[in-house]
């Protein structure tokens, strides 16, 4: 894919200088293919800045992905409203936070297409077509959807658009033929629904002209929260953002939960559940060195301070770089507006040219 016509050679320079300067946190085997050959689609509900855990999700991942795939990296503002009717402005507003996050941590409008969902018409148009090929009730089925009601108690008082959530997503998916989505393993039953969508589609036009995807689940999944709840997340508070300063960082992870037997230094330590050894696991460049000092917790001798001291020490090596460039980035967002606007209007070539392949098997091409 040729850069974006709004982003210099300097600019490209300092996002690739970035992903270097990360490399060490990026996931060791990764599917292959030739450059171009197989389309990913990712993203994000631009709700608020992104964390640790959308780094170990999704992020790092992407970044490798970018160099193998042909991605389309998609802001979800219109499938955040969903949710957040009441407050609009959040929405709108965490567009160019999330799409500074991206641009801090490597991810390259060269080579990543980055969009805005509801800028791009055709995926409304698709969405209504799909909900055509599901019931209300295979909706209500879907367990990824009753979990994400329960846990907004929305009860019986489901917003329509939430609720058929599933089709949005395989308009997504379907619009730009992608055949790779990397989710969480909680979000499997989406991609599911997907394919049945497609299926059915296909089965109604009498030849294939969407493709199936298929889940890529993450080698390493869901981060914990610094306060050991099973989901790190914005609402919870138990976060560490991105764009964290040193002193946040610092007050984070003199938070972070370890073992709460582990009440004496000379007592041995558990590793199991324990917050500060997740997060090594997975940000820290020196796994020999940390398996050593794992074997000193358990057997006794090591206070928590001192793995709390290493694992400072590793996420404010981590993420004073992204810091830094998303500091940079964030003084003209005129700049990255454009990067969004040029790349929402490749997707959008795409998404339009699937659109109408669906028109035309439905019947629906008249002039």
């Amino acid at each position: 894919m040729a850069p974006a016509s709004g982003a210099s050679s300097g600019t490209i320079r300092g996002f690739q200088d970035t992903a270097k300067g990360i490399s060490m946190s990026l996931p060791t085997s990764l599917p292959t293919t030739a450059p171009g050959s197989a389309v990913i689609l990712t993203g994000d509900r631009p709700t608020g800045p992104l964390h640790l855990g959308h780094f170990v999700g999704s992020l790092r991942n992407r970044i490798a992905y970018q160099h193998t795939y042909r991605q389309f990296i998609m802001l979800a503002d219109a499938q955040a409203l969903t949710d957040n009717m009441d407050d609009t402005g959040k929405v709108h507003r965490n567009v160019v936070e999330v799409a500074l996050d991206y641009l801090a941590v490597g991810i390259d409008p060269a080579l990543s297409t980055i969009l805005i969902q509801s800028q791009i018409p055709e995926l409304a148009e698709l969405t209504f077509y799909y909900l055509n090929l599901v019931t209300v009730a295979r909706l209500e089925r879907n367990p990824t959807v009753k979990e994400e009601i329960r846990l907004r108690g929305f009860e019986r008082d489901i917003p329509a658009g939430f609720l058929t959530y599933p089709a949005s997503q395989a308009a997504d998916i379907t619009a730009f033929k992608a055949v790779l989505v990397p989710v969480g393993e909680d979000q499997i039953p989406m991609i599911e629904q997907t394919n049945e969508i497609v299926r059915r589609f296909n089965r109604t036009a009498g030849r294939e002209v969407l493709v199936e995807a298929k889940a890529l689940v993450p080698e390493i999944g869901r981060l914990p929260g610094i306060d050991g709840k099973a989901k790190m997340s914005k609402s919870l508070g138990n976060t560490i953002n991105l764009g964290a300063t040193a002193d946040e960082i610092r007050a984070a992870v003199k938070q972070v939960y370890t073992d709460p037997l582990h009440l004496r230094v000379q007592d041995p330590g558990h590793l199991e559940g324990n917050v500060a050894f997740l997060y090594l696991d997975a940000f820290d460049p020196d796994q020999a060195g940390l398996a050593e000092m794992k074997a000193h917790y358990v057997r006794g001798g090591l206070g928590d301070s001192l793995v709390k001291a290493r694992l400072e020490a590793c996420l404010q090596d981590l993420l004073a770089p992204i810091r830094a460039r998303r500091e940079e980035l964030a003084k003209d967002k005129g700049h990255v507006m454009q990067i969004l606007k040029e790349g929402t209007a490749k997707a959008r070539e795409v998404a339009a040219k699937t659109a109408d392949e669906v028109k035309a098997a439905l019947g629906l091409t008249y002039f």
